[in-house]
């Protein structure tokens, strides 16, 4: 068995005790072997059929994700408040516009953090993802501009191919 094969069964193995142990609550030994051998035929049904790879065992991309998670919420809190204000106007002054985003993203966890981000921010939608380019639907054209996306995707590589885009990010 190759080092990093190893390293993939033995983080899918700690996510799934640490998952058994806390959804549970239940620390008896009955319980606790059931646990074992549920995690157990799990990890050995995932090795088997081939499902253990970087981008289905991602567990070495954790901190570059959680370092990803709080630039997100700011961005999530900001777009709240353009929402709400426009939400709050009475003339609901609101320029919807298609745009294609260019992706510099490389594996396709690092596309899902991007695409899901962009959705997870109020006023803009990921609409679909292609190879190198996502459909998204924004509520003002103002904001959903090309290089409005260009932090966001740079920041999206980092949490998932684990390095920096290169590259522009978006075009109308």
């Amino acid at each position: 068995m190759r080092s990093g094969h190893v390293l993939y069964v033995m983080g899918l193995a700690t996510a799934l005790t640490l998952l058994w142990l806390g959804m549970s609550g239940i620390y008896e030994p009955v319980v606790l072997s059931l646990g074992v051998i549920s995690i157990a035929i799990t990890v050995i049904l995932a090795t088997r059929l081939g499902l253990k790879d970087r981008e289905t065992s991602p567990y070495h991309r954790i901190i570059p994700f959680l370092l990803y998670t709080p630039y997100l919420i700011v961005e999530i809190l900001k777009a709240n408040l353009t929402v709400i204000k426009a939400i709050l106007k009475p003339d609901m002054d609101i320029q919807p516009t298609m745009v294609k985003v260019k992706t510099t993203c490389k594996s396709d966890l690092a596309k899902v953090i991007f695409a899901n981000s962009i959705t997870l921010t109020p006023g803009t939608v990921t609409l679909r993802v292609d190879d190198d380019s996502m459909l998204v639907h924004g509520l003002y054209e103002a904001d959903a501009q090309p290089e409005a996306f260009e932090e966001m995707d740079r920041r999206a590589s980092i949490a998932g191919d684990g390095r920096p885009s290169k590259g522009k990010g978006a075009t109308k």
